[in-house]
Protein backbone atom coordinates (compact mmCIF):
# COMPACT_ATOMS: atom_id res chain seq x y z
CA UNK A 1 0.00 0.00 0.00
CA UNK A 2 1.49 2.99 -1.13
CA UNK A 3 1.25 6.70 -0.14
CA UNK A 4 2.24 10.09 -1.94
CA UNK A 5 4.43 12.31 -0.30
CA UNK A 6 1.35 15.13 0.29
CA UNK A 7 -0.20 12.23 2.05
CA UNK A 8 2.53 11.19 4.37
CA UNK A 9 3.31 14.90 5.32
CA UNK A 10 -0.29 15.11 5.83
CA UNK A 11 -0.58 12.40 8.21
CA UNK A 12 2.68 13.55 9.79
CA UNK A 13 1.33 17.55 10.69
CA UNK A 14 -1.91 15.34 12.11
CA UNK A 15 -0.18 13.76 13.92
CA UNK A 16 2.04 16.11 15.81
CA UNK A 17 -0.79 18.28 16.18
CA UNK A 18 -2.18 15.25 18.45
CA UNK A 19 1.28 14.77 19.79
CA UNK A 20 1.57 18.67 21.01
CA UNK A 21 -2.42 17.91 22.50
CA UNK A 22 -1.64 14.38 24.13
CA UNK A 23 1.29 16.28 25.98
CA UNK A 24 -0.41 19.17 27.19
CA UNK A 25 -3.37 17.16 28.28
CA UNK A 26 -0.67 14.73 30.49
CA UNK A 27 0.43 18.41 31.75
CA UNK A 28 -2.70 19.68 32.58
CA UNK A 29 -3.75 16.29 34.32
CA UNK A 30 -0.27 15.87 36.24
CA UNK A 31 -0.70 19.95 37.22
CA UNK A 32 -4.48 18.87 38.80
CA UNK A 33 -4.61 18.92 43.15
CA UNK A 34 -4.90 15.24 43.33
CA UNK A 35 -2.91 14.12 40.01
CA UNK A 36 -3.19 10.30 41.32
CA UNK A 37 -6.88 10.29 40.90
CA UNK A 38 -5.84 10.84 37.14
CA UNK A 39 -3.26 7.97 37.10
CA UNK A 40 -5.07 6.10 34.37
CA UNK A 41 -5.64 8.54 31.96
CA UNK A 42 -2.43 9.97 32.45
CA UNK A 43 -1.05 6.27 31.61
CA UNK A 44 -3.47 5.90 28.30
CA UNK A 45 -2.56 9.39 26.84
CA UNK A 46 1.48 7.98 27.40
CA UNK A 47 0.84 5.17 25.60
CA UNK A 48 -0.83 7.21 23.04
CA UNK A 49 2.11 9.27 22.94
CA UNK A 50 4.22 6.75 22.48
CA UNK A 51 2.75 5.07 19.63
CA UNK A 52 2.53 8.53 17.65
CA UNK A 53 5.82 8.90 18.07
CA UNK A 54 6.37 5.43 16.68
CA UNK A 55 4.07 6.33 14.26
CA UNK A 56 5.51 9.87 12.93
CA UNK A 57 9.31 7.85 13.00
CA UNK A 58 8.15 5.76 10.46
CA UNK A 59 6.28 8.22 8.29
CA UNK A 60 9.70 10.61 8.96
CA UNK A 61 12.01 7.35 7.89
CA UNK A 62 9.19 6.83 4.48
CA UNK A 63 10.09 10.77 3.29
CA UNK A 64 13.76 9.87 3.66
CA UNK A 65 14.10 12.27 6.77
CA UNK A 66 15.63 9.92 8.91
Amino acid sequence: MGFSKEELTEAGRQIDSTLHKLRETVKTLRGKEDPERYKSQITLAKRRIKAFEIAAALIERELGRI
